[in-house]
């Protein structure tokens, strides 16, 4: 349909890596295996890129956008609308593939198609206004002006696989938008769905070269990484990841000059003021806590009740996830991030918390999906407290009042999203202005995402914001030229 698998030897698909519009040939000494948790079985391969692919990319992603950089705004926004069209009409497999090799659930997977086509849309009619310029009045006579934006250049693109369509669909539209082409480095646990993504931009008429696409083993990753960054022609480095992983690319970037947009890890909030509707708030608590098994970084992390309504909150939320969950809620994308995310509720119980509902066992014998667990008592010295779970648990805390409540929130490194409860709207917005998050939604999930609203973290949660206009400005520089009169008095300004 949108990807053409390679052959090994014994006939096993491998998703290629694609320089200029073109598949290379597969070097088995660098094959991946791409897994499916929830079926506990190979799906196919992917063939993993070295140091040399990587500048290769980039040298052709240079070539490219010494044209790129010249189309016009309409062509750019065309081929970004056309996308989109091509990206719905492929619905059906897009969901099929995402499925198989990230385990989400329907539901997650159709979601992050109708996103990725709403995110393509928005990026493209921002182009026109955002890649404008401007005309200062200069404060002297016989001077003119001129403001242009720019395209920075060629971008290294990182998109993850728990988002896989959406978070990709924004960092290539973003770029391209801009006037600027991507090396495309895809997630070696979907590489299927990044590749079948991209080949959606390219018929819809983007040149080849615009988009270089490679994925690489974990080992080789680090030098991949790196002879892309360090190589001259990439302006910027576009992430959303992890907060490890994003330290060691700011350091990286650092080294070589390079500016960063990252969107990085998240342990959100969701405080539940005292005149809460209690049923509603607990079924978005537990949504924005369960979907997609909690692999989100925008997951409902922890759950922060003042004390008058706590008990009542509390036996509600039971209640729900009784009646809402008893089928589960999905499958990690491996047994290892499963494994992870059971050691950190294990570990928070043997120190003294206590289970509100759920056991946090596995649910069968792939040990990839996890019980939907809600545990409290969690203390300071608790690896949970501070770190994200990324599986299908929340914590409750109780707190006498709201300034705890926000205190708490802001307690933690991280500042992605968070939410508030409250049927007093003004009450939730002075709460909501106290949080030290990049989005804070009122009644509703966590995860909240609008395709034309900017969305990036505070602190520890990265810098940056993507979507729509606020995605091109991550890739426009301003370019300043003045023209003056030879025969007007110069003038310097007023320094």
């Amino acid at each position: 349909m949108s990807i053409t698998f390679l052959k090994t030897q014994d006939n096993r698909n491998v998703v290629p890596v694609v320089i200029n519009g073109k598949p290379l040939p597969i070097d088995e000494s660098r094959l991946i295996s791409v897994q499916s948790a929830a079926k506990a079985t190979e799906v196919h391969l992917a063939q993993g890129a070295s140091a040399e692919i990587a500048h290769d990319a980039v040298e052709s992603s240079y070539t490219a956008f010494q044209q790129w950089k010249n189309t016009t705004y309409i062509q750019r926004r065309d081929i970004l609308f056309k996308a989109a069209e091509i990206v719905e009409s492929r619905e059906e497999p897009f969901v099929a593939l995402q499925i198989l090799e990230t385990s989400c659930s329907e539901e997650w997977a159709r979601f992050n198609v109708s996103l990725a086509a709403a995110n393509l849309r928005e990026i493209g009619s921002n182009i026109s206004q955002e890649c404008t310029g401007e005309l200062p009045t200069p404060q002297g006579p016989g001077a003119f002006c001129m403001v242009f934006k720019e395209p920075v250049g060629p971008v290294l693109a990182i998109a993850p696989w728990n988002a896989s369509m959406i978070i990709s669909s924004r960092a290539l539209a973003g770029p391209l938008g801009a006037g600027c082409t991507v090396v495309f480095k895809a997630s070696e646990l979907c590489p299927a769905v990044h590749h079948s993504l991209v080949q959606a931009f390219f018929d819809a008429g983007l040149p080849a070269g615009c988009i270089n696409t490679l994925q690489a083993r974990r080992e080789d990753s680090p030098s991949v990484t790196e002879a892309i960054i360090a190589h001259r022609a990439i302006a910027k480095v576009s992430f959303t990841g992890s907060n490890i992983v994003g330290s060691i690319l700011g350091q990286l970037a650092s080294k070589y000059w390079k500016p960063v947009l990252m969107e990085l890890g998240g342990k959100a909030p969701s405080i539940i003021l005292k005149d809460a509707d209690l049923e509603q708030a607990a079924a978005l608590c537990a949504k924005g806590a369960f979907l997609h098994h909690g692999q989100i970084c925008m997951s409902t992390d922890r759950v922060i009740v003042v004390k008058d309504i706590a008990q009542r909150f509390s036996q509600v939320l039971v209640d729900h996830v009784r009646s809402q969950y008893s089928d589960g809620a999905g499958s990690a994308v491996t047994v290892g991030v499963a494994h992870r995310a059971k050691s950190l509720i294990d570990a928070a119980v043997q120190n003294g918390a206590s289970f509100i509902v759920g056991n946090n066992e596995f649910r069968d014998d792939t040990k990839a999906a996890i019980t939907p667990t809600v545990i409290t008592g969690v203390k300071p010295e608790d690896q949970i407290f501070s770190e994200e779970t990324f599986g299908p648990s929340m914590v409750v805390y109780v707190v006498e009042d709201e300034d705890e409540a926000v205190k708490l929130a802001n307690s933690n490194k991280y500042g992605l999203n968070a939410a508030v409860h409250s049927r007093d709207i003004l009450a939730a917005l002075k709460v909501a202005r106290r949080i030290e998050c990049g989005q804070v939604h009122i009644g509703t999930i966590t995860e909240y995402d609008e395709a034309n609203a900017p969305i990036g973290g505070t602190k520890a949660s990265g810098w940056g914001r993507n979507n729509g206009k606020y995605a091109l400005r991550e890739f426009l520089t301003t370019k300043t030229i003045s023209i003056h009169d030879p025969s007007a008095a110069v003038s310097f300004g007023s320094h």
